[in-house]
């Protein structure tokens, strides 16, 4: 799976001094302190980072290193030249967390909802997630989501985007969360994050997101045919065909339920039944002796713990990701053309942006 997540609205509105709008600010002193891990975080990820070039002349980097930071900057410069993405500091840089996630994510939704719970911030809008750079943290406040009768997934994420606003002192560094990632996703997690530093959209997580998701996809296939190397198989690419394909009934099924006008026991006992289906489905998949599943664990604990929140925040970076490669496909497949129509779609009312990509605000 490619969680490429942000996490990084609250910690960007953080570093600003932003005041939280949001409902889920239960104090200034816990708001205060929301900030102070968010800038502590990052300035202690900002003093990790070496140059790029210090660490490829450094005799003592492994030479596993060597040839990861190699391709990174062999990507980014793929990303300027052929993509059309930002050419600035960011991801000339490298950093090792010895953490394995660079954040940790809070999602949370109703029980009978697919709508996100929201946090608010001046200049940078509604986001859909509020991110820690300790675990423990995210749990916390996972559970504080829990008492209010939320379902909740918190789960790490390998990169997020100060969205442009660092670069001034070194922007985004690589991280070994990323680095250590395949080729694929080392591919998919640069040009997901530099496609947030050409647009962010305050208050549309879903827009965001599916827009950053189609530049890495496209970017992603731009690469491979331009390099003659086929870093996704067939199966990778299958499993996360058939994983879209059964979340995305999911959630339509859950929608239409969630809208209608049946008791809540009615609804709840549904819920439970789609829920049971779409695991089942996966299961059988699984089961299969052969083709792409067979044996397959790497969706397991998704599965396991999809909820909600697990299923809306799939929809934000899946929803709207065929109608931004159709716009691409409009603008003949230039990457220039195709970023300039979505800044002008981001101009446009919730409801006429949603109409432009086909889908139901």
């Amino acid at each position: 799976m490619t969680w490429a997540a942000l996490g990084s609205a609250a910690t960007l509105a953080a570093a600003l001094g932003a005041v939280c709008l949001g409902s889920g600010c239960a104090s200034v002193g816990a708001t205060m302190g929301y900030y102070a891990q968010s800038v502590g975080g990052h300035v202690a990820l900002m003093q990790r980072a070496r140059p790029v070039d210090a660490w490829l002349a450094d005799a003592t980097t492994p030479p596993a290193l060597k040839d990861r930071l190699a391709l990174a900057r062999q990507l980014r410069r793929f990303a300027v030249n052929e993509l059309a993405l930002p050419d600035n500091a960011s991801y000339t840089r490298y950093a090792d967390l010895g953490r394995n996630a660079a954040v940790w994510n809070v999602v949370g939704a109703p029980e009978l909802s697919l709508t996100l719970r929201t946090w608010c911030y001046p200049v940078m809008g509604c986001v859909g997630y509020r991110g820690y750079f300790d675990q423990a943290e995210a749990e916390a406040e996972g559970q504080v989501l829990r008492t209010e009768g939320l379902e909740v997934s918190v789960y790490g994420v390998p990169a997020y985007s100060t969205l442009g606003w660092t670069n001034w002192i070194g922007g985004d560094p690589l991280l070994n969360t990323l680095v250590n990632a395949g080729e694929a996703q080392l591919a998919r997690l640069i040009f997901h994050e530099l496609a947030h530093q050409v647009l962010y959209l305050g208050g549309d997580t879903a827009f965001n997101e599916s827009y950053a998701t189609a530049v890495e996809r496209l970017g992603l296939a731009r690469w491979q045919a331009a390099t003659g190397r086929q870093v996704d198989d067939a199966a990778v690419l299958q499993r996360g065909a058939d994983f879209r394909a059964l979340t995305r009934r999911t959630r339509a099924a859950l929608a239409a339920l969630y809208a209608g006008g049946e008791p809540e026991p009615v609804k709840r006992q549904r819920k439970a039944e789609l829920m049971a289906a779409m695991r089942a489905e996966h299961a059988a998949m699984k089961a299969r002796p052969d083709g792409p599943w067979a044996g397959y664990t790497g969706y397991d604990a998704w599965f396991a713990r999809a909820n909600n929140a697990s299923l809306a925040l799939q929809a934000a970076y899946d929803a709207l990701v065929p109608g931004f490669e159709r716009l691409f496909q409009q603008q003949g497949g230039d990457f220039a053309r195709f970023h300039a129509e979505v800044r002008r779609l981001a101009d446009l009312p919730a409801e006429q942006r949603r109409a432009a990509l086909s889908v139901t605000p």
